[in-house]
């Protein structure tokens, strides 16, 4: 399981393979999509056109006129949300369930631009994604094909969680982790301990940094723990260039799969995802450091092009709900509205417990410190890759 960032590439070296999934996939949605349509590039007869310019459930009349124009499309795209990553698979079916709305997920593993690519290649076609799942960099630069939208939930929204239009808004967030298979290795205590001989051969991360969001996330976790700070990732890019020295630092891409299979014992990820894998291999423990968190959120947008575009914003209400704010937490991932469902009594008492409690300080890079440091690891991270 992977759910890329690419900043700098965006086929994150398997072009061909990625391709063909992607055309594949659009065409069975061709086939599936043939009852509610006359072609596949035609929009369904059923969807009103004035949707797509409804910038809050008001604009329906309020939320049963919204939910009636969502039932009346009867169907919506997502794309990039795999089952296992932060519970979507179990969001999707609750959504279905509870609308009778039938969802289409596109490519489960794209990066968040080829989210972007999808709905450009396929706009003006029924199969096109309706709505983004997209780490920060992407969403900041690409707001000019999102559609405005405010949730009922939006004044409930931290102001720094949320583009002040509605074009984006941040959904959840993890922090970095240590996750390591107790049967193989000691218990670290700290980032220093992967250097010691005891992990030889056994550290890996989830994707290249110049290309994927979670590993981007590790050199900036990386370089607050070893003092620097996000205005200059050089800090985290030395230490992995120590870690890989040692012997360290492995070059195989996490997945469950590795985990479940043994060759990737030591994973720094997602606390989320390491906390998931432990479903894969009963002996994956995850720690997550006490001081100098890092977290990236994830963004909802709306594509201003959506094919279905009242499904589209009722799937925005829907994640902004306490149930799938809820489900978030349940794989470990913190919901952007936890605060204030810890305030109101609505957050599950038991999920916020076993993720290990709402972090007081979660550190993340700012657009400019994120394109600074884009740059300096397409620079550099090459050579530490291959030391």
């Amino acid at each position: 399981m992977k759910k890329t960032n690419s900043i700098l590439n965006q086929w994150f070296g398997i072009r061909t393979i990625r391709g063909f999934i992607s055309a594949l996939m659009a065409a069975m949605l061709c086939a599936v999509l043939v009852v509610s349509m006359s072609g596949c590039g035609e929009k369904a007869s059923v969807t009103d056109e004035r949707s797509a310019t409804a910038t809050s459930a008001a604009d329906f009349g309020g939320m049963d006129g919204l939910v009636n124009a969502a039932k009346a499309e009867g169907q919506i795209n997502v794309i990039a949300l795999p089952d296992d990553w932060s519970n979507w698979g179990v969001i999707i079916d609750k959504f279905q369930d509870t609308y009778g709305i039938q969802v289409n997920s596109m490519n489960p593993e794209a990066s968040s631009a080829e989210e972007i690519k999808a709905a450009k290649d396929l706009k003006g076609q029924e199969n096109a994604p309706d709505v983004f799942d997209l780490g920060p960099a992407v969403a900041t630069a690409n707001t000019d094909c999102f559609a405005p939208y405010k949730v009922q939930a939006w004044d409930q929204i931290p102001e720094q969680s949320k583009h002040k239009d509605g074009l984006y808004v941040n959904d959840y967030t993890g922090v970095m982790s240590i996750g390591y298979d107790a049967a193989k290795v000691p218990a670290p205590e700290s980032l220093d301990d992967l250097l010691g001989p005891a992990f030889k051969g056994k550290v890996a991360l989830n994707g290249d940094p110049t290309q994927a969001g979670a590993a981007f996330a590790a050199v900036g976790w990386a370089t607050l723990q070893e003092g620097g700070s996000l205005g200059d990732f050089s800090t985290g890019i030395n230490f992995f260039r120590k870690l890989s020295e040692a012997g360290n630092f492995l070059t195989v891409d996490a997945t469950s799969a590795t985990v479940a299979s043994g060759e990737t014992p030591v994973v720094i990820d997602w606390n989320y995802l390491n906390i998931g894998n432990a479903k894969q291999n009963p002996n994956f423990k995850t720690v997550v450091l006490p001081k100098n968190a890092y977290g990236s959120y994830y963004n909802q947008a709306i594509n201003k092009d959506a094919p279905h575009p009242a499904a589209a914003r009722l799937w925005q209400e829907f994640v902004y709900s306490p149930e799938v704010q809820n489900e978030f937490l349940k794989a470990g991932a913190f919901p952007v509205l936890a605060q204030r469902m810890i305030d109101d009594g609505t957050i599950d008492t038991a999920a916020l417990e076993a993720a290990g409690g709402l972090p007081e300080n979660i550190q993340t890079a700012d657009e400019a410190q994120i394109k600074k440091a884009n740059e300096l690891l397409a620079k550099e991270w090459s050579a530490v890759a291959a030391s």
